[in-house]
């Protein structure tokens, strides 16, 4: 999952100036928390959270096949 939402990440941003860090609860859940610099932060969630709302749709098919949950956190650096 890491590897598709770093993918999607780096088009959008045109950059690799962003880290992803994965962690799994006790429970099987994953928690991605994606930090960026502030100026990368309006590409990452687009006009009224569309951007991030389709990148979280888009992580939520492939949990669903992995049969996974997950959230996703964005933070600035």
């Amino acid at each position: 999952m890491k590897n598709l939402l770093e993918y999607i990440i780096s088009e959008i941003i045109g950059s690799n100036d962003f880290s992803i860090d994965e962690s799994r609860n006790e429970n099987g859940y994953i928690v991605l928390k994606v930090t960026t610099d502030p100026k990368n932060m309006g590409l990452l969630i687009g006009k009224k959270g569309k951007t991030i709302n389709s990148i979280r749709n888009l992580l939520k098919v492939k949990a669903t096949l992995d049969k996974e949950g997950f959230s996703l956190e964005v933070a600035e650096k």
